[in-house]
C-alpha cells in the first residue's frame, strides 16, 4: 500500500509496512497548498536552526525530566495498576505527556535519537497499559473512579462541555499518537489513539450524546486521525462537534458554590452561538483558536456551508481590533480570555504562548486553504516574537504570560502547576521545517525566509530549492532551484 502524506498533520513521512484499516472512502481535502514531508526539510541557517537543536537536547529532555518529577508519568503508573496512590494534579495533565511525545516524535522524525526513542516507548506502553478496556483513557478517574479527580464529576462525561477535559486530553493524545506513528511506524499508541477515537464515536453523535468538548482540541486531532488512517468517520464525529456548538447538550453545568463554575459561562467557551454565527474573537483565547483550527480543517475536506465565512469575521475582528504587535492574543489577566476591540495593555497582557501558538496553526491553516499572504504574515510575526518570547535561549525555562512591559520581577520559570505552555512549544519548534514551504498546481510558496534545503514535488516533478539568508537580521534573501541533489 502506498504511503499517504496528509496536508496538515506537519506533513510528517508515513511509513509503509505499518498496516492500517482498509477506508470505506478516503478522506480528501480541498486545500491550495500541501505541505512537504518533515524529513524533506533541512535548516540551514544561523537563528532557527540552533533553537531546533536546542528543544530536542534541551528543552524535550527537561520536559520529560519535569513530567516525571511532579507526578504525571506516575498517574500512568497507577491507572496501570503497577503502582499505588492517589491521582496527583490537575485533571489535564495527562496533556503535557502526550505533548511532549508529540514534540519528541517531530524531532526523531528529523534526527534518529536511540535514547529518546526509548524513553517515549516507554511512555508509549505505560499509556497503553493505563487505557480501560472499552477505550477510555482518563488516569484521573481510573485511579479511583469513585473519587476522581476535581472537575471531572461522578460519572464519565457529564461535565465534558463545562470543563471536564476529557475529550481535551483525548485530542492531545490523538495527535501524539498520529505523529509517534508517522515518525517510527509504530503502532502502540495509534491502536490506543483509535480505540479511544472508537469509544468517543460510540458515546457521541446524532444517535447518541449531544455534547461539545468545554475546552476545544479534539475537533482538530479527529481530522488528523481521519487523514492518518482514511476513516471519513473520524471526520464526521469532528463535524459533529463543532456543529454541536450553541445547541442544547446531554451534560450538566458544574454546581454554583464549585470553583469550576466559571466554566458554564457559554461564551467564555465559544459556546454561546452556533460556529457559522461566530463574528468576534471572544472569550478563552486558547479555546478560540483550537476552535478556529478545526473549522478550518473540517471546511477543507467537507461542504461545510458559511464556515469559510465565518472565520474570515472572525480573523479580521482579530487582526484589525485584538492582536498585540508581537502577534500575541488573549489580553485579559483574568480567564485567558480576549478583551474588547483594542484593549492591549502592555503590562497586564496575558498573551498567553499557547494562544501564540494556537493562533499561528490557524493561520497557517487559512494559507494553506486560500494561498492568501496575509495570513503568512500574522504567521510569522507570531513566530518571531509572541511565540519566541515563550521560551529562553537556554531552552529549558518559559513563560505562559507574555507581558510587554514591566517594572521588575517578570522572569521565565522552568515548569509550571499548569503547564501547558512548555511541551506546546515544545512540539511546535519541532514541527517548524513544514511551515517554510508549501506547493500547490504548478507552483511552490516560500512561506517563511529562512535558510534552508528542501526537496519537493510539484505536479510529480521533483524540485531541490535551497535559500540562502541572514533573515532576520538582514532582508537579503537567495533562492535556487535544481533537480534533487538526493533522496530524502
Amino acid at each position: 500500500m502506498s504511503p499517504r502524506i496528509p496536508a496538515l498533520t506537519c506533513g510528517l513521512l508515513l511509513l509503509t509496512g505499518c498496516g492500517r484499516r482498509e477506508p470505506a472512502v478516503p478522506v480528501e481535502d480541498h486545500l491550495a497548498y500541501h505541505v512537504p514531508p518533515l524529513s524533506a526539510v533541512t535548516l540551514t541557517d544561523s537563528f532557527w536552526r540552533p533553537r531546533l537543536e536546542r528543544n530536542r537536547t534541551v528543552t524535550i529532555p527537561h520536559i520529560l525530566e519535569r513530567n516525571e518529577q511532579t507526578g504525571r508519568v506516575a498517574n500512568f503508573r497507577r491507572a496501570a495498576g503497577r503502582d499505588e496512590g492517589a491521582y496527583a494534579g490537575r485533571r489535564f495533565n495527562d496533556t503535557d505527556v502526550y505533548k511532549v511525545i508529540e514534540a519528541a516524535s517531530y524531532a526523531l522524525a528529523s534526527h534518529p535519537d536511540p535514547a529518546l526513542a526509548a524513553e517515549v516507548d516507554e511512555l508509549v506502553d505505560l499509556i497503553a497499559a493505563a487505557q480501560e478496556k472499552d477505550g477510555y483513557l482518563m488516569p484521573a478517574r481510573t485511579i479511583d473512579p469513585g473519587h476522581p479527580a476535581p472537575g471531572l464529576g461522578s460519572e464519565r462525561w457529564i461535565h465534558v462541555s463545562t470543563g471536564s477535559h476529557e475529550l481535551y486530553n483525548a485530542g492531545h493524545l490523538i495527535e501524539a499518537a498520529v505523529a509517534h506513528w508517522r515518525a517510527t511506524g509504530k503502532r502502540t499508541l495509534l491502536d490506543v489513539a483509535l480505540r479511544l477515537a472508537d469509544r468517543i464515536d460510540e458515546d457521541f453523535g446524532p444517535r447518541a450524546r449531544h455534547d461539545v468538548p468545554g475546552h476545544e482540541e479534539i475537533e482538530l486531532a479527529l481530522v488528523e486521525l481521519a487523514e492518518a488512517v482514511d476513516e471519513p468517520r473520524y471526520l464526521d464525529l469532528a463535524r459533529f462537534f463543532l456543529e454541536q456548538r450553541g445547541r442544547r447538550h446531554d451534560g450538566e453545568p458544574y454546581p454554583e458554590d464549585t470553583p469550576f463554575a466559571l466554566y458554564n459561562d457559554r461564551d467564555y467557551r465559544q459556546d454561546d452561538r452556533r460556529v457559522t454565527e461566530q463574528t468576534e474573537a471572544h472569550g478563552h483565547a486558547v479555546r478560540a483558536t483550537y476552535l478556529w483550527t478545526g473549522m478550518a480543517d473540517v471546511a477543507a475536506r467537507t461542504e461545510a456551508d458559511g464556515y469559510e465565512e465565518a472565520l474570515e469575521r472572525v480573523w479580521h475582528d482579530l487582526v484589525e481590533t485584538k492582536l498585540y504587535l508581537t502577534g500575541g492574543i488573549g489580553s485579559r489577566d483574568t480567564f485567558e480570555s480576549f478583551g474588547e476591540p483594542w484593549e492591549l495593555p502592555n503590562d497586564t497582557a496575558y498573551a498567553e504562548t499557547c494562544a501564540a501558538i494556537g493562533n499561528d496553526l490557524w493561520n497557517h491553516r487559512m494559507f494553506l486553504a486560500t494561498g492568501r499572504a496575509d495570513y503568512l504574515d500574522v504567521m510569522e510575526r507570531i513566530l518571531y516574537n509572541g511565540f519566541l518570547s515563550g521560551v529562553s535561549l537556554s531552552g529549558d525555562r518559559f513563560f505562559y504570560t507574555n507581558p510587554l512591559a514591566s517594572e521588575g520581577g517578570v522572569e521565565r520559570s522552568d515548569y509550571f502547576e499548569v503547564a501547558c505552555c512548555p511541551a506546546n512549544l515544545a512540539r511546535m519548534m519541532a514541527r517548524l521545517p513544514t511551515f517554510l514551504y508549501a506547493a500547490g498546481e504548478g507552483e511552490i510558496v516560500v512561506s517563511l525566509y529562512v535558510g534552508s534545503e528542501a526537496d519537493l514535488q510539484v505536479d510529480g516533478i521533483p524540485v531541490h530549492l535551497e535559500v540562502t539568508t541572514d533573515y532576520p537580521w538582514t532582508g537579503r534573501v537567495e533562492l535556487a532551484v535544481s533537480r534533487p541533489r538526493r533522496a530524502r
